[in-house]
């Protein structure tokens, strides 16, 4: 069973194990009838085993809806509030005091020289500084009124590309309110697309940073013709001569300084309306250019009222920490989720997230651990990471420590697969973890690509927290499924959302249909009021990706392949763009290779990639460096790191272990890696090979490993 699959072999003498067990029995059945009676876990047990969603009619293809909205589908967060604005000004009325933005204070930097002589910059950080949900508001409102005595007009675009701060949030407010469209960008894509999205969107004023003014700005200026204002949020940067003349550059308190001193008492500010666009996002995409989403106030609205519905008690004891790109849409909603509910958000960065974060001077506190939040969003790949971190610190326990840590675990997953809790181990042995998220997580929510199932095994059980998976896209305002926290079941992305609801469309080229048999499968449709207005200028994408059906509602295809299960949860299966058909006519879905090789220890990365002019798969891995160091030793085969990776010996090493993984995941024959190339070094989103999220780019992959593909396609495989 997937269950034996994900616990962790120890080593223990088996007349000893007998007697671990028989104590282990015996523990359990003492603690468990006042455990029942007292955690109110009945109910939890129950809900776990409920139908979540259900088809609104019976026909094949039938949209399923959740439960909690079967009649109707919900879009509005608090009467009334049917635009952001109205959404902030509700808040603000209600929590007025309370604490709504943090923002940590630097107290040194100092650069730190590296063994291999690079410089490292560490920053030691103080306590959180708070902004209250009033000072927010009134930032927020001279900002708008400043950004109009520059001349910027409701309904016209603006941009923001600046890393995730509180000032980001409050110039966001500030458009929201006067009917700016904000255009975000992230840092991580390209110049020539950052360009692209400045141009079409035909921006005059970009909000940024000093730090991303310098490094990324600088240097393409000059290709933005109708740039006229740059806003900096974090004071004035030191060199600013050489920008083009016609551009000024401005600092946020001096634009707020102009706000606060504008006449607008006899001028009524334009206020938008639900259909008035509130944000322009652009999205790296897989493929081409970065294509910009037109995301509504209603969408969002409708988007984040879904999504606060799965988060039970939200509220003003909650702290969650914002660290994830603003510019990307879980991050922006889980942070209006927040604000909407008098949370208190807490801004960090990957870099100084934890105490071992890189930017963080050893001995000296990380995020977490000052702000000890209590909610947290998080892409996989974060999670993966701390899930290595963790195992390889218990590699590197005693013997004794090591087995007494996985005795914990495989006995905590059995208790958890059965809807119990562990409040024993948790207090003695998974502490020490949960204190790596600052002690306090209640639930973690991840989304942005496919969590594995080990990996959100080992979230539930080391940080003693659900996990929350969900399923969204940008083109969906973020909002889609999000599974529910007393399901404890991997692999899934939970139930439809109440604002909207999902039926599948028959893929015949990838022989999937809503009638197959245990569970209809198809392409995932999204409808509702999240789903978005479309591409900015670009109909003829808007039209292949979006229709209307005969109600007038609008539905996304998202090119994703899922399947229901019998209790109305959604599990993505397949994606249509990574399906090749080789010589021979097999279909390979180089996502499903991907998934079944990606969570082997040795494994950091995988590409597969598949051509129909050739009968087999290869692949382009990063190996994990500690991983393969020792199977290179193990084998006898010494080198540098790049003379390992570069090694015809160590390939075929790797390609025994992804044989022997692909085999126990019962892919096909054809399906399974013949030849690889191991890649020294990782792909970042700087380097341009995957997303801001991760995600892998095939085409720029491809790019970067032609001379590889040619040579493992070049003769002919034995």
């Amino acid at each position: 069973s997937q269950g034996a699959k994900m616990k962790l072999k120890h080593n223990i003498n088996p007349v000893l194990l007998q007697f671990i067990n028989f104590i282990v029995l015996v523990y359990s059945l003492v603690t468990y009838i006042p455990w029942y009676i007292l955690s109110g876990s009945k109910q939890a047990i129950a809900k776990a085993k409920q139908v979540k969603a259900r088809p609104v009619n019976n026909k094949p293809g039938g949209a399923y809806r959740s439960v909690n909205s079967l009649h109707c589908l919900a879009s509005v967060l608090y009467p009334g509030c049917d635009t952001l604005d109205k959404v902030f000004k509700y808040a603000k009325t209600k929590y007025k005091d309370k604490k709504l933005l943090g923002t940590r204070e630097i107290l040194k930097e100092e650069d730190e020289i590296q063994p291999s002589g690079k410089v490292f910059k560490k920053v030691i950080l103080g306590k959180y500084t708070w902004l209250s949900y009033e000072d927010v508001y009134i930032k927020a409102v001279n900002f708008g009124n400043g950004l109009a005595v520059l001349g910027q007009q409701p309904k016209t675009n603006i941009a923001i590309f600046c890393e995730t701060r509180a000032e980001w949030m409050i110039a966001a407010q500030a458009c929201f309110m006067c009917n700016y469209q904000l255009v975000t960008l992230y840092a991580t894509l390209g110049g020539p697309a950052i360009v692209h999205g400045l141009n079409e969107t035909e921006v005059t004023t970009i909000i940024t940073s000093k730090e991303l003014m310098q490094t990324k700005l600088k240097e393409i200026v000059s290709q933005v013709p109708l740039l006229q204002h740059i806003i900096t949020v974090d004071g004035k940067p030191t060199t600013w001569s050489e920008f083009p003349k016609g551009v000024i550059v401005h600092t946020m308190a001096s634009v707020q300084a102009m706000g606060a001193k504008a006449d607008t008492g006899n001028k009524q500010p334009s206020r938008p309306v639900p259909s008035d666009i509130a944000v322009i996002m652009y999205t790296s995409g897989s493929t081409g250019v970065p294509k910009g989403v037109m995301i509504s106030h209603c969408n969002i609205i409708a988007g984040i009222t879904g999504m606060a519905e799965r988060i039970p008690n939200l509220g003003e004891k909650d702290i969650y920490i914002g660290y994830l790109p603003l510019a990307h849409v879980l991050e922006l909603s889980a942070e209006l989720v927040c604000l909407s509910h008098g949370c208190r958000i807490g801004y960090s960065s990957p870099q100084t997230l934890a105490d071992q974060s890189s930017k963080i001077k050893k001995g000296s506190k990380g995020d977490v651990t000052t702000l000890k939040p209590t909610l947290m969003a998080a892409v996989p790949e974060i999670m993966d990471r701390i899930y290595k971190n963790v195992m390889n610190k218990v590699n590197e326990m005693t013997s004794f420590q090591r087995n007494l840590f996985i005795l914990a675990y495989n006995y905590k997953m059995e208790q958890i697969s059965k809807g119990y809790t562990t409040p024993l181990c948790d207090s003695l042995i998974f502490r020490k973890v949960r204190m790596l998220l600052g002690g306090k997580i209640r639930i973690l929510l991840c989304g942005g690509a496919p969590l594995s199932a080990a990996t959100q095994r080992f979230m539930n059980i080391c940080f003693c927290c659900p996990v929350g998976q969900g399923y969204g896209l940008t083109e969906s305002a973020g909002a889609g499924t999000i599974t529910e926290v007393w399901d404890y079941t991997t692999g899934r992305v939970g139930a439809p959302l109440v604002c909207c609801e999902i039926k599948l469309m028959n893929w015949e080229e990838g022989g999937y249909y809503n009638t197959d048999k245990p569970y209809p499968r198809g392409e995932i449709l999204i409808g509702g009021q999240n789903v978005t207005v479309g591409y900015y200028k670009n109909e003829a994408r808007t039209r292949k990706d979006f229709t209307v059906d005969e109600n007038g509602q609008r539905w996304l295809h998202t090119g994703d392949i899922g399947e229901f299960h019998h209790d109305g949860c959604l599990k993505i299966i397949d994606r249509k763009k990574d399906l090749v058909k080789l010589q021979a006519g097999e279909y390979v879905s180089l996502g499903k290779v991907e998934a079944a090789l990606k969570n082997l220890p040795l494994v950091d990365n995988i590409c597969a990639y598949a051509s129909s002019f050739h009968s087999y798969v290869i692949g382009f891995v990063v190996p994990n460096q500690k991983e393969l160091a020792e199977l290179a030793q193990k084998k006898g085969f010494k080198g540098t790191w790049e003379e390992i990776c570069n090694s015809p010996e160590m390939e075929k090493e790797v390609l025994k272990v992804l044989a022997e993984a692909a085999m126990a995941a019962n892919l096909e024959k054809f399906e399974i890696p013949v030849k690889i190339r191991l890649s020294p070094d990782p792909w970042t989103p700087e380097t341009g090979l995957v997303t801001d999220a991760f995600k892998l780019k095939r085409k720029e992959l491809t790019a970067f490993y032609q001379m590889d593909i040619d040579r493992m396609y070049g003769k002919n495989v034995k």
